[in-house]
């Protein structure tokens, strides 16, 4: 009676460890599908337009109303002096540097802060650069652009993105630099890095909702964009150019339409002496 037993729990321990390899092996599948290749070429089969045809995760960077980037214009935006300050808490944290083919990131593995909006707290993930930038002001595209990425408990994500023309050297980029060639997919450990070293421009900034600026284009984004203006130097700018695949056009999405959103303005009260 033991030995049947015995035998019958070891046939159920043997499907259960197939079962569970069967849904590994699934899942992999499902996260290799997820990894799509797309270019920024327009007009290519992978290109910005056909985004949204090349994996069924996708489809909203086809059929999305509240993509981005967008096209600022300050004859349109709302001011909103109740945004307030951009509520940031950072910390200085281990991270790693990653040349993800499309884009390079810096990644924080360790607890670097975050920022706060509306009251929700969004944690630091990374950064990363488009070159050039991917919102424009007044129809003005700049050289750089960075993102500063950031998510909260439930998944939703807070951007904070800086503007860069040419001029002197960005001091944060310029400590990544000599990184890039070690930067592979899975990354390179930079040890302790301070987000604080991006020097946040100013206190004026432009407030949206809108979309991951690459696929899959989820519209769960709230977009934190700086009115200043940093400078970033043009042998910066062909550095990370030359570290990732961009077929010579930039990792910049093309401007998308508006479809009837707010774009807000945030400016404190002028100083009254």
């Amino acid at each position: 009676m033991g030995d049947k037993n015995n035998s019958s729990t070891l046939v159920l321990f043997g499907y259960f460890v197939l079962t569970l390899l069967f849904i590994t092996v699934n899942a992999n599948d499902l996260e290799t599908e997820d990894e799509t290749s797309f270019s920024y070429v327009v007009g290519a089969t992978d290109g910005p337009q056909n985004w949204g045809n090349l994996n069924p995760n996708w489809t909203l960077c086809g059929t999305g109303k509240s993509q981005s980037p967008i096209n600022i214009l300050d004859y349109k935006v709302k001011l909103n002096r109740t945004l307030g300050d951009l509520n940031i808490n950072y910390r200085p944290a281990e991270a790693l540097i990653r040349n993800a083919g499309y884009e390079i990131e810096v990644k924080w593995t360790g607890d670097a802060g975050g920022v706060i909006i509306n009251g929700d707290e969004f944690k630091l993930q990374e950064v990363h650069w488009h070159t050039p930038a991917e919102h424009t002001v007044n129809g003005i595209r700049f050289n750089m652009e960075l993102h500063i990425v950031h998510v909260n408990s439930g998944g939703d994500i807070a951007v904070v993105g800086i503007l860069y023309k040419l001029g002197p050297a960005d001091p944060f980029l310029a400590q990544f630099l000599p990184y890039l060639p070690s930067a592979s997919e899975e990354g390179f450990p930079l040890g302790i890095v301070d987000p604080s070293s991006v020097k946040i421009p100013g206190r004026e900034y432009y407030r949206y909702n809108g979309s991951l600026t690459t696929p899959p284009c989820s519209e769960n984004v709230t977009w934190t964009i700086f009115k200043r203006v940093k400078t970033v130097s043009i042998e910066q700018v062909h550095a990370l150019k030359d570290a990732i695949d961009d077929e010579n056009t930039g990792n910049a999405r093309p401007i998308q339409p508006l479809n009837g959103r707010t774009v807000y303005i945030f400016e404190p009260k002028p100083y009254l002496s």
